[in-house]
């Protein structure tokens, strides 16, 4: 007799049966209709003790230690790309921005603007990824917001997530912990996300698809924690790219940056599309990568528990904080020529995260 293997998923979370097949902007009422849009449609997907309450307000379990508090909004488009769609960019965005301040993420909120025509499946789907990245991630979404605005208000879906962690008793991370000698550590290639988003909009293809890496990165945070206590700052190079993010540990101080282009992991089909669309991919968005200050003398070690991570195996050390050149980030290229990477003026990429 055949055997046929269906994923767990498809029971979790099956696509309910209602009366319209797309967002009415009676969902979004307050009345008969939007509650049985939360009970059929979000609770199926999101359903834990706290959230099942449907109280205004999550009340949660005291939590031992300092609190760490993100929020971000999230309005991609398209809102389903290759490698990833707009609800599990959301809760892993979150998630990363509380991990790199050295936190646990424990508990998320989440708000959507729906577009009224927006199919039902559509949603359906974005949802059951959302459940799935926060269960990989192991935080909870306790509460949320629903609203729905007139075909054209907004595109589709915007989300919004704000998340609470704990970070432990002496951990301290961030920019004024940063000085001269420190090694910067890159866990990954770059410009994945934004040109795996660029080229499905353009409607490029290449020999090899470019994927989103979005990716929770708690996990590898861990394991990077567990490795040394030298490391003394982390920062998920997200919107504006590496070049960003370094520019922005520098800015008005008296420390410099200096990288080296050969360290750096370009995959060669995003290399393609950054040439083809003029992009420079230091400044293209990333979406499951990290970049760490470490001590020298730990450097290595931190690198290697990195590597062995399904996440940092592409880690590389790319380079350094250095007392010269304040206030500048400097590339090395291939063959010995230095220049300088400036922050960006206005947005390369729109619609990116």
């Amino acid at each position: 007799m055949n055997k046929t293997t269906i994923s767990p998923q498809s029971f979790s979370c099956p696509l309910p049966i209602l009366d319209y097949d797309t967002i009415q902007l009676a969902h979004g009422s307050g009345g008969k209709l939007s509650e049985e849009f939360i009970h059929k449609v979000f609770l199926p997907c999101f359903g834990n003790p706290e959230l099942n309450k449907m109280e205004d307000q999550a009340i949660l379990p005291q939590i031992d230690g300092r609190l760490a508090y993100s929020t971000d909004t999230f309005v991609v488009q398209p809102v389903f790309f290759p490698g990833g769609n707009i609800g599990e960019l959301a809760v892993n965005g979150t998630v990363n921005d509380l991990a790199v301040g050295g936190a646990k993420p424990l508990y998320l909120s989440t708000g959507f603007i729906l577009e009224e025509g927006l199919p039902i499946k559509e949603l359906h789907d974005i949802l059951v990824a959302m459940k799935q990245a926060a269960d990989k991630a192991g935080v909870t979404i306790v509460t949320g917001d629903t609203k729905v605005v007139p075909k054209g208000a907004c595109d589709k879906i915007f989300i919004n997530t704000s998340g609470i962690g704990v970070v432990p008793e002496g951990t301290e991370l961030g920019v004024p912990k940063l000085r001269a000698g420190m090694k910067l550590i890159l866990s990954g290639s770059i410009a994945d996300h934004g040109m795996a988003v660029m080229t499905k909009r353009e409607g490029l293809s290449f020999r090899s698809e470019i994927l989103s890496d979005t990716a929770a990165l708690n996990g590898l945070i861990k394991v990077m924690m567990n490795s040394s206590t030298g490391i003394a700052a982390m920062r998920d190079p997200t919107r504006g790219g590496l070049a960003t993010t370094l520019n922005e540990w520098v800015n008005n101080s008296a420390l410099g940056i200096h990288i080296f282009e050969k360290e750096i992991v370009i995959h060669d089909a995003v290399r393609g599309a950054c040439e083809i669309l003029g992009i420079d991919p230091l400044y293209v968005a990333n979406e499951g990568k990290l970049v760490a200050a470490v001590e020298e003398e730990d450097a290595q070690k931190v690198l290697a528990a990195m590597q062995r991570h399904d996440l940092g195996k592409e880690a590389r050390i790319i380079g350094e904080i250095v007392g010269e050149h304040a206030g500048t980030v400097a590339l090395e290229n291939m063959y010995g020529v230095s220049r300088i990477v400036s922050m960006p003026i206005g947005e390369q990429l729109p619609r990116i995260c």
